[in-house]
């Protein structure tokens, strides 16, 4: 991919730390350094789209403390390159990291049950994977001082011990009853129509309903409803067909209102239009309340 003169070593000056940009000035032959590092990258994933600018700058971001020519040369470039891709949601890039890293992961975990390797699998996806408003992805933070598979795997390892933890398991998934209890917003008018008892039931209702998922269930539901992502974003990041997603999405959604309306009629005694009412307002307001209590 051609880039303008220097352009660059001005992408590469631009993210740098102040208190380093006087180095550039006494290093030769930069913009061809730099420029076949971006080859070298592209070279590696030639599929991926992603600017040699962009590129340069998340390189100048985690630039070892080493002297600029040598800290260049000390790069996972390709790792580096591809976690740099899937930090900016490139569709491609997350397809590879699920095949060539997260697939790699499991026989490098040891002997554990297949459930507890799908539900790290799930976890790492959406520590690293998803950004927020005021934060990038945290695979942004490789830093490709190593193996981009070995970096995964720590944090892998990190999370099995989370999970071997009774305390880091509810940390993990469960959601806190007084979000379940804000499933309506304050000044909703059909909220004030709940008689308190019921506004309880409804609460735990929910609660149980989502214990009762699995986390495939749970991690579907959550990055559709609270990280917004869309069903091709699922696909590729799952590497399963498009409308394989949107049905398992789908038939979460129905188990959970399932869920929730065995637990009504159960521990609330309600039955009958009452019951149907009270279903009708909760699958009415379900994208926003899934973003409320599992945020």
């Amino acid at each position: 991919m051609s880039q303008s003169r220097d352009s660059l070593v001005a992408a590469f000056r631009e993210r740098l730390p102040a208190t380093r940009q006087a180095e550039l000035d006494s290093v030769e032959g930069l913009e061809a350094r730099l420029a076949e590092l971006v080859e070298k990258a592209h070279t590696a994933w030639p599929e991926l789209e992603m600017s040699g600018a962009t590129f340069i700058q998340h390189v100048a971001r985690h630039l070892p403390s080493a002297p600029v020519p040598d800290a260049l040369g000390q790069l996972h470039v390709a790792d580096l390159y591809l976690a740099c891709a899937c930090a900016t949601g490139e569709r491609r890039a997350l397809a590879a990291f699920e095949q060539h890293v997260l697939e790699k992961v499991p026989p490098r975990l040891g002997a554990l049950p297949s459930a507890t390797v799908d539900e790290v699998l799930q976890v790492m996806r959406q520590r690293l994977l998803l950004g927020r408003t005021d934060s990038p992805a945290k695979i942004s933070d490789y830093s490709g001082r190593g193996p981009l598979l070995a970096w995964v795997r720590i944090i892998a390892t990190r999370i099995v011990g989370e999970l071997a933890s009774q305390d880091g398991r509810q940390e993990l998934f469960d959601e806190p009853p007084e979000a379940l209890a804000r499933m309506f917003s304050p000044d909703d008018p059909e909220r004030t129509l709940l008689k308190e008892d019921t506004r309880q039931a409804l609460a735990e209702a929910l609660r149980s309903g989502l214990a009762a998922l699995s986390e495939r269930e749970r991690a579907l539901l959550r990055l559709h409803h609270v990280h917004g992502l869309t069903m091709d974003r699922l696909s590729t990041m799952y590497g399963e067909p498009r409308s394989s997603v949107a049905r398992k999405v789908t038939q979460a959604r129905e188990r959970l209102l399932k869920l929730i309306r065995a637990a009504l009629a159960s521990r609330a005694r309600l039955e009958g239009s009452e019951l149907e009412s009270l279903l009708g307002l909760v699958r009415s307001r379900l994208d926003f309340s899934i973003h409320r209590w599992m945020d």
